[in-house]
């Protein structure tokens, strides 16, 4: 499978927009502009599971996820970065942001999480996202095994390039292809989740990768865990408020020389494109704290 090449963003990388910017007057939606409604388009997903089609729904959502569905109606591409995809060209790809409310899941650091109901909640730390049952919000990520050639041991959102199978890049393709390489690389079910939205496309220079951003809910949480070894090296969750908390927010150069934001969390320094993807969702749902950005950390930094 092909994955989307990470690059650094943040402030005069990848993701360019400034803390400053507001999406609040900006009018693409994910769920209303490509996608041709707040219902979304349908279509069977096929083998990777018992989910007959593909739906954008809101429907049933948590209230804490109401900044990110906001934040996804809103916010126009160039608020997310300054290279926008051009206008024939590119390959379509796709990756999931998976959101789960930390009561179903167990994320620690041998390689998979795994169902743990009733798992005690974690202090915010103001962090603006502790669900009402007392759970913690947090995102599905996945580390690249240390073997590989390119990107060994970053950290990332499952997700890949389009397989012709996964249909229209320009409706369900992208949904399709989020949820199946989700399948492939950690052995997500698909039909626990419920996909809430996508953001803009954006475009990846070095790799020539289009790539759409969708927003799930594991609205029902499986075990996930590396299905192949030789790609990924552990897959596991990261609660919101840590990648709030300004202890846990740093820049890192990449070796182009582009700057970008990172968070250190998990054992992990995530940056690159899931790191500028991370940073504008927290800044445009409201959860973004005041954070020290002239903090460095190398990429070769380690726990």
């Amino acid at each position: 499978m092909s994955r989307p090449q990470e690059t650094v963003g943040g402030s005069g990388g990848t993701f360019g927009a400034s803390a400053g910017t507001s999406g609040a007057s900006a009018g693409i939606s994910g769920a209303s502009g490509a996608f041709g409604g707040e219902t979304g388009e349908t279509g069977e997903i096929g083998e990777i599971g018992e989910i007959g089609e593909i739906t954008i729904s809101t429907d049933g959502l948590p209230e804490w996820l109401g900044p990110v569905v906001r934040a996804a109606k809103t916010v126009e591409p160039e608020q997310l970065s300054r290279f926008l995809p051009p206008d024939s060209g590119g390959r379509a790809s796709a990756v999931l942001i998976l959101f789960g409310d930390g009561g179903g899941t167990d994320g620690g650091t041998d390689g998979a999480v795994t169902p743990a109901a009733g798992r005690a909640t974690a202090r915010t730390g103001g962090a603006g996202a502790r669900a009402a049952n007392g759970h913690r919000p947090e995102l599905l990520l996945m580390e690249r095994a240390g073997t590989l050639r390119s990107h060994a041991g970053q950290p990332s959102f499952p997700g890949g390039a389009l397989d012709p199978e996964d249909g229209d890049p320009r409706t369900v393709g992208p949904l399709r292809a989020a949820l199946r390489e989700a399948w492939e690389e950690t052995g997500l079910d698909p039909s626990g989740v419920q996909i809430f939205g996508v953001l803009p496309q954006l475009y990846i220079p070095v790799s020539g990768f289009v790539v759409t951003p969708v927003l799930g809910w594991w609205r029902t949480p499986s075990p996930v865990g590396p299905v192949d070894p030789a790609e990924t090296a552990r897959v596991f969750t990261v609660p919101v408020a840590e990648l709030t908390d300004p202890a846990n927010r740093a820049v890192t150069t990449h070796p182009s020389g582009h700057k970008g934001p990172a968070f250190l969390v998990r054992d992990a320094l995530v940056w690159g494109f899931t790191a500028g993807v991370i940073d504008r969702l927290l800044h445009f749902s409201g959860w973004e704290r005041p954070w020290d950005r002239t903090k460095h950390v190398p990429l070769d930094w380690s726990a």
